[in-house]
């Protein structure tokens, strides 16, 4: 199963509550923070939705 590394890049100041929540539940706490998931549906949707403040970059194993 592949995997992605989710960095947090811009900040939510200004960004509605609900996109600060998925930048929660994907696990990211500050800036500059990076977590690895594994690659399914409900990841990429949050991932979809937050796009404009993230980076995702295939992980290494």
């Amino acid at each position: 199963m592949s995997r992605l590394r989710v960095i947090w890049i811009k900040s939510d100041i200004g960004y509605c509550r609900d996109q600060k929540r998925t930048l929660r539940a994907l696990g990211l706490h500050r800036l500059n923070q990076g977590v690895v998931h594994n690659d399914s549906a409900a990841v990429r949707g949050m991932i979809t939705k937050v796009r404009h403040l993230v980076r995702v970059e295939e992980a290494e194993s």
